[in-house]
């Protein structure tokens, strides 16, 4: 499995070999020693996986969790294909609203190790694309939070063929500069303390 740091700090993409036959093909999804290497601590003890099933244009996100207690996610595609989206939404950070953009599908089976208090999105880009999120911590609506990811100062390379389907949630949240004059982002330290 190899791995490539993030524009994001602590965000990592990881690309696990296909190993094919007549049968068909096998990936090791996730691997303790590599995920180690990437990111300097073991991975995170699942406490619940999420799955979502989207059609083409459907964008969800930038959503990220309240620090304490915060979440990680490692994410990856089962089906389909979609456009990861990670932004440092933890304030203090030093890179600090950066992005980066992932290309997630079956094919190549990427996956995004999401640390805590940065913001995840993605786009999918087919119907029936099939998203899996392991998430260090368990759901708490109260601790959930939302970005808009249409804020033109974000700049998300979203592709011009496809109009985005946004929920009413995402659409009405607040840019990522709103989010921070109202307090609402996580603080850098804490979020590297809760990891």
């Amino acid at each position: 499995m190899d791995h490539r740091k993030l524009k994001v700090e602590g965000a990592v993409e990881f690309s696990p070999r296909k190993f094919a036959d007549a049968r068909g093909h096998f990936t090791a999804q996730l691997q303790r020693p590599v995920f180690r290497e990437a990111t300097g601590r073991p991975p995170f003890d699942v406490a619940q996986v999420n799955l979502s099933r989207s059609g083409r244009g459907a964008l969800r996100g930038i959503h990220f969790t309240a620090v304490p207690p915060g979440s990680a996610k490692y994410v990856y595609c089962a089906h389909g294909a979609a456009l990861d989206i990670v932004l440092d939404t933890r304030a203090g950070s030093p890179t600090f609203g950066a992005w980066d953009v992932v290309r997630i599908d079956a094919d190549n089976a990427r996956a995004v190790h999401v640390p805590v208090g940065v913001g995840h999105g993605f786009l999918a880009l087919e119907d029936e694309t099939v998203v899996t999120y392991l998430v260090s911590a368990d759901y708490a609506p109260e601790h959930e939070h939302t970005l808009n990811p249409l804020d033109p100062a974000l700049g998300l390379p979203l592709p011009q063929d496809i109009e985005p389907l946004v929920s009413d949630r995402d659409r009405e949240a607040p840019t990522l500069q709103e989010a921070r004059a109202a307090g609402l982002l996580p603080d850098y330290a804490s979020a590297r303390r809760a990891e």
